[in-house]
């Protein structure tokens, strides 16, 4: 058997520069291979529609298994986020543009994020073996200078799952995490990398449906790939009843913060309340798998946290000191002038 890869082929009657259409098959389609030739493969569908393919509009029996298994491996992870896709995009076995791919997404298709990678992108140009020639030589030396290697291009990956269960590797460049519109505009130049519905609140000057608006709990990212953790900031945005808009009721930044984020319900005096946890990493530590590309804290820690009314509280085992991570901030201070002490 072989499966389908293309977006869409004709099967023809031989392999000839003129020849007849018998068939049309699509994306995933299942083919049962009834003659090998050079380059092409006789196949019979299943409406017993028998033509020829080209080989490398299908992938084997041994491809097909293992996205299956991946499918499998993976059914009951949770979901970080959902995404939509920015257009048609091909589900990869592993990262990587190069690796093997079959299933074919729509653009505009909604997605199920599982979990990130980043994986280093091909040689950065100019730093070939043709560069090696080109470079100036060493002073008094008479041989060309060694260019320094230049750092590796990373780039993110995702591992994510559609409506019909088919899982495997998307290009995160091209999918968008879905972001609530009510709070997009509050990125501040930043990537949401999830929003999650922790309440709603009742106001009569509200917009929302049936005037109940809604409250988030948001996670951040600066707007780049490859980065050692997947969010440096969490945000909850709760609805002020008395200015009718949405307010910042909880801000923790900057951290090495990991995914999935979960969201569950806490017991108080006064009843359930909106809680939440996620994994922080420490100082940097992580560890990557050198399969998938997928950055892990080495001695992560888990958050706890709780909401009451407009109110974020830190509870669980953990109530630890947070040490944040300011060498960003450090950086961005270098520049500028210091103030004078009066």
């Amino acid at each position: 058997m072989v499966y389908v890869s293309a977006r869409e082929m004709y099967l023809h009657d031989r392999v000839a520069p003129v020849s007849n259409r018998v068939a049309e098959v699509v994306n995933g389609e299942a083919l049962e291979v009834v003659e090998h030739g050079h380059r092409f493969l006789k196949v019979k569908t299943a409406k017993n529609e028998i033509g020829w393919i080209e080989d490398h509009a299908v992938v084997d029996s041994r491809t097909y298994a293992a996205f299956v298994q991946l499918a499998g491996r993976h059914k009951q992870d949770p979901v970080t986020a959902t995404a939509t896709l920015r257009d048609d995009l091909y589900m990869h076995l592993k990262p990587g543009r190069e690796t093997e791919h079959f299933y074919l997404i729509s653009g505009n298709s909604k997605v199920q994020l599982l979990a990130r990678a980043s994986i280093a992108r091909a040689e950065a140009p100019g730093f070939g073996p043709l560069a090696k020639l080109a470079a100036p030589e060493k002073p008094g030396s008479g041989k060309t200078a060694e260019p320094e290697p230049p750092p590796p291009v990373l780039e993110d990956w995702w591992l994510a799952r559609d409506s019909q269960g088919h899982t495997g590797w998307l290009l995160g460049s091209r999918l968008d995490v879905d972001v609530p519109d009510d709070i997009a505009q509050y990125g501040e130049g930043q990537r949401f990398v999830g929003a999650w519905l922790l309440a709603k609140v009742y106001d009569p000057a509200s917009d929302a449906p049936n005037h109940e608006a809604a409250e988030y709990l948001t996670a951040l990212a600066p707007p780049q790939s490859g980065l050692p953790f997947d969010f440096d900031q969490i945000r909850v945005f709760t609805w002020s009843k008395n200015h009718h808009r949405y307010e910042t009721a909880f801000r923790l930044h900057p951290i090495d913060g990991f995914l999935p984020v979960h969201i569950y319900s806490a017991s108080t005096p006064s009843g359930s309340v909106p809680a939440f946890s996620f994994e922080l990493g420490a100082g940097g530590k992580v560890a990557t798998d050198p399969a998938t590309g997928i950055t892990r804290p080495t001695s992560g820690r888990t958050l706890n946290y709780e909401m009451i009314d407009t109110l974020v509280k830190r509870i669980g085992p953990d109530m630890a000191p947070i040490q944040l991570d300011r060498a960003l901030e450090k950086e961005a201070e270098e520049g500028k002038p210091q103030r004078k002490r009066k």
